[in-house]
């Protein structure tokens, strides 16, 4: 029987043995889980890159949309400005003291014995500085315009030059109490008051008269 003599055994061995070596499996191993990482790695980059392109095109959105809705309220803000101050306008323009009515309610006024010397009409304002509109939530909240409290007083010169000077005042006094147009503006209480009323004094004529003064009050009106 012939014998079989492998040369190359020693060195298959070797070979056979460095395959079964643990530590380079563990290698390869290793290898494969460091590239499998790298990809993953590479992978969840990529997709960070996108969410963030797509986070700042939202943002971009979100900020234009915002833009535009400031834009919105800042015009409602002006709106509503402008409607007050065209409200406060109107209000001015229908409630204002007109100089020409008064001349007029004057002429249907009783005069006997009397003489008008002197009309004056002071009209003072007493300011107040208005508020802005505010925005809160979304919500515009009107503001308020500037107001101005209107006082007006008329003040009436005249002479009673009546037979018996003085007698007149008085009832001149009620006449113009009681006219309709004074009822309407005037005050309810002491609307019309005697403010002063002068010695018998005689004028160049040689008449006797006496001069006197009614002050006319009112209301306070809110412009």
């Amino acid at each position: 029987m012939p014998i079989k003599i492998n040369l190359l055994a020693e060195a298959q061995n070797a070979e056979d043995s460095r395959r079964r070596d643990p530590v380079k499996r563990a290698i390869y191993i290793g290898s494969f889980l460091v590239v499998l990482a790298l990809v993953w790695w590479s992978k969840l980059l990529l997709e960070e890159f996108i969410k963030k392109s797509e986070l700042n095109q939202m943002q971009s959105r979100i900020q234009g949309r915002t833009n535009e809705w400031q834009v919105v309220l800042d015009n409602q803000e002006k709106i509503s400005d402008t409607q007050s101050r065209l409200t406060a306008l109107q209000k001015l323009s229908a409630a204002r003291f007109l100089q020409g009515n008064l001349l007029d309610a004057l002429q249907h006024l009783s005069y006997d014995g009397v003489q008008l010397a002197n009309l004056k009409v002071a009209q003072s304002y007493f300011s107040e500085p208005g508020t802005p509109s505010t925005t809160s939530n979304g919500h515009v909240t009107p503001g308020r315009p500037a107001q101005a409290t209107e006082k007006i007083v008329l003040t009436i010169d005249a002479r009673d030059v009546s037979a018996s000077p003085g007698d007149q005042v008085n009832r001149f006094k009620e006449n113009l109490a009681n006219l309709d147009y004074f009822k309407t503006i005037l005050n309810k209480t002491n609307g019309v008051q005697l403010a002063s009323l002068s010695p018998l004094q005689t004028g160049l004529d040689g008449k006797a008269f006496e001069l006197f003064t009614l002050q006319c009050t009112l209301p306070q009106q809110i412009r």
